[in-house]
């Protein structure tokens, strides 16, 4: 995890397994660990990512504006093209 930008982890014990931790991870430190579902995770991040204004790295951009915009129903109105294709793929 030390040389994970921006993550969020979930520890199990196998693939069918109850999550036995989840947490993020901000500059290689975890920085919330014990959340208790993926969802609170994704939901905490952003909150982080905001609060501290992070930047998206740029490798997962259209990832977290995916998450950000369509999933969590965000500013969706202004989408780059590759979000705006992926949205409108999901309705057809």
């Amino acid at each position: 995890m030390k040389d994970t930008m921006v993550g969020l982890y979930v520890v199990k014990q196998d693939a069918s397994s109850k999550p036995k931790g989840t947490g993020i991870v901000l500059k290689g430190q975890v920085v919330f660990n014990d959340l208790g579902n993926t969802a609170l995770a994704a939901a905490m991040l952003f909150g982080l990512m905001y609060a501290f204004n992070l930047n998206y790295p740029p490798e997962m951009k259209y990832c977290f504006e995916v998450l950000q915009k369509i999933v969590m129903a965000l500013d969706g109105n202004t989408l780059t093209k590759k979000a705006r294709a992926l949205k409108n793929r999901q309705y057809e």
